[in-house]
């Protein structure tokens, strides 16, 4: 498990990580999502003890993190821009990485290959397209059999094919091996197929952190229509984050199960009904709903 509690990072007098606050469950694909600028980027590089918090706690499994060796040979991250020596091929940085990882499989490594088979192991890294370099680096990451994974935007550049791929490779390790995987990324809708823990950055903070299960499960998108024109006032304590129309029919985003939503809104007697759940897509705008994130109508 890994616990963050209360990280503060300044940069300049900016604080990129203001109190932030998390736990990603052991054998979990944990979500990391937020606008640009929320502190994804900075707090997977203190997860990985590339920067050091200005105050609060970071641990795995109870240990710091920071300069902690041991930790460290178990966890391997992928960064949203790879860096790796100048000249270095993917056969080169596979012995760097056997010698920092006591858990190098070799075997695993040459297996491997056959999921990544456009690679030249041989040619170097800064060579290759973007896409070849993501694949190079999840082809190493995997051979070191890390407890803990942490990504940042890791399949940007891949092919839909090849994005699959990496996604089963990982599903697979979670699986079977009981890998932790903490993920980072603007593709809400590839997300919501493998996770099953969300954390919602802003400002950096942690605005709300659950299962994903609870966090579909606690919003429902209600599609409803009524007999009159106009709609009924609505029954008191519901609480709406949303609202639009199309002709007679409406759609309220409410808190609330499908079940509790739909029992309120019987007594209005409407002529069609349909509790929806929402896509994490639609859980992040209304969530991050506010003025810092709505989306303005300019005219140019």
């Amino acid at each position: 498990m890994i616990e963050v509690k209360n990280v503060v990072k300044s940069f300049d007098g900016f604080h990129a990580l203001d109190g932030l606050t998390m736990t990603v469950p052991k054998g979990a694909i944990y979500g990391l999502v937020g606008p640009n600028g929320a502190g994804k980027s900075t707090i997977l590089r203190h997860l990985t003890g590339a920067y050091r918090q200005d105050s609060g706690d970071i641990t795995l499994e109870g240990a710091p993190i920071y300069e902690n060796p041991s930790i460290k040979t178990r966890m391997a991250g992928i960064p949203d821009e790879l860096y790796y020596f100048t000249s270095a091929s993917t056969r080169d940085m596979m012995k760097f990485y056997r010698g920092l990882y006591p858990s190098f499989d070799m075997e695993r490594y040459a297996k491997l290959k056959e999921a990544f088979p456009a690679v030249d192991e041989k040619r170097p890294i800064r060579r290759l397209s973007k896409g070849m370099q993501k694949q190079s680096a999840f082809w190493l990451a995997l051979s070191c059999k890390p407890d803990y994974l942490l990504l940042d935007e890791p399949v940007d550049g891949l092919d839909p094919v090849m994005r699959r791929q990496v996604w089963s490779l990982l599903m697979g390790d979670v699986a079977e091996r009981g890998t932790t995987v903490l993920v980072s990324s603007h593709n809400l809708r590839e997300l919501e197929d493998v996770c099953d823990h969300v954390g919602l950055l802003s400002h950096g903070k942690v605005a709300l952190e659950r299962s994903l299960s609870d966090l579909q499960g606690g919003t429902v998108k209600l599609q409803i229509a009524f007999q009159s024109e106009t709609p009924p006032e609505l029954p008191a304590g519901i609480q709406v984050v949303h609202t639009d129309h199309v002709g007679r029919v409406y759609t309220y985003i409410v808190r609330g199960t499908a079940e509790e939503v739909e029992e309120r809104f019987k007594p209005l007697s409407p002529l069609f009904m349909e509790a929806l759940p929402l896509t994490l897509e639609e859980i992040f705008i209304y969530e991050m709903g506010g003025e810092d994130y709505a989306v303005r109508e300019i005219v140019l």
